[in-house]
C-alpha cells in the first residue's frame, strides 16, 4: 500500500506560471498512491481555470465516488478576497482547501476544526520563470483536518490529512490540537500533510513516529522537510520512501510504501 502527501500549489507550474489540467492530472496519477492527501486544492478558481482539482485527482487515481472528499477552508481566493468556509457556498463561488483520496473503501469520514492564527505573518512566494521570489504579509486561513476510516487488506486504518498554519507557533498548537482530537481513534493511525513544521518537530510534539525522513521543500532543491507521514500504532513495515518531484508545485510529493500491516 502506498500513501502520500502532496501540496499541489493549486496545480501551478513554476516553469511557466500556468495551471494545465492535463499536466495536473498526470502529476497526480504519476504518484501511484493508494491513499493520497492533498493540500492547496482549488475548486472553481479562475487562477486554475475553474477546475475541480479534487475531482480531477480522484479521476486520475481511479478512486470511486464516496472514497474521496474535498474539504474547503475558505470561500474566495487565498491572498486576495476570501471568507471562512462556513455555511453554504454560493453558486460558482471559488473555494480552496484540502482533499483526501483513497482507492480502498472508506467506511467513515470526519472533519476536525483546527482554528486559525489571529495574526498576519510573512510568507515566501516562489519565483517564476520571469523573476525572483518575494515575501508578502498574509492573514492566516482557517485550518482543518479530514480523517477517513479505511478498509485495508490488513484491517481498518484511519488516515488523516491536513495543512497547518504558516505562522510559527500556531502550527505547533494546531498539531497538538489535532493529536488531542485523534486520541479517541481506535487502531492504527497515519497522518499525512504539509505541517509547516520542520524535521523532527512534529514527532517530538505528538510522540507519533516518522515514517519518512527526507527534505521536501523547495521542490527544485529540497532543504527542509515540511511535508510528513506520521504513524501511531501498528501500521506495517516501511518498504520504500520517495520524495518525488513533478511538473507542478513548489513542494515535492512525499510517498511511503507499507507492507505487512497487522490484521
Amino acid at each position: 500500500m502506498r500513501l502520500g502527501s502532496f501540496n499541489v500549489m493549486h496545480g501551478l507550474s513554476l516553469a511557466d506560471g500556468r495551471v494545465e489540467p492535463h499536466r495536473f492530472a498526470a502529476a497526480v496519477a504519476g504518484l501511484g498512491a493508494d491513499v493520497l492527501g492533498l493540500q492547496e486544492v482549488d475548486l472553481d478558481q479562475p487562477r486554475s481555470g475553474g477546475v475541480d482539482l479534487a475531482a480531477e485527482s480522484a479521476a486520475a487515481l481511479g478512486a470511486a465516488d464516496g472514497n474521496w472528499r474535498f474539504v474547503p477552508t475558505v470561500f474566495g481566493t487565498p491572498g486576495a478576497g476570501w471568507r471562512p468556509a462556513e455555511g453554504a457556498r454560493r453558486p460558482g463561488e471559488p473555494a480552496y482547501g484540502i482533499a483526501l483520496i483513497s482507492l480502498l473503501p472508506v467506511r467513515e469520514w470526519r472533519v476536525i476544526d483546527l482554528g486559525r492564527a489571529p495574526v498576519r505573518s510573512p510568507i515566501a512566494i516562489p519565483g517564476g520563470p520571469n523573476g525572483p521570489g518575494r515575501l508578502i504579509l498574509l492573514d492566516d486561513e482557517p485550518r482543518v483536518a479530514v480523517a477517513a476510516r479505511i478498509d485495508t487488506p490488513g484491517g481498518p486504518l484511519t488516515v488523516v490529512t491536513t495543512h497547518l498554519s504558516f505562522v510559527p507557533g500556531w502550527n505547533a498548537l494546531q498539531l497538538l490540537r489535532l493529536s488531542r482530537r485523534l486520541a479517541d481513534v481506535d487502531g492504527p493511525l497515519i497522518v499525512l500533510g504539509d505541517l509547516n513544521l520542520p524535521g523532527r518537530l512534529p514527532a517530538a510534539l505528538t510522540r507519533w513516529r516518522r515514517l519518512a525522513v527526507t527534505p521536501t521543500y523547495p521542490a527544485h532543491a529540497p532543504r527542509v522537510q515540511l511535508d510528513h507521514v506520521l504513524a501511531r500504532g501498528p501500521v506495517g513495515d516501511v518498504t520504500a520512501v520517495l520524495c518525488q518531484r513533478s511538473e507542478i508545485s513548489d513542494h515535492r510529493a512525499l510517498l511511503v510504501d507499507l507492507a505487512n500491516q497487522p490484521i
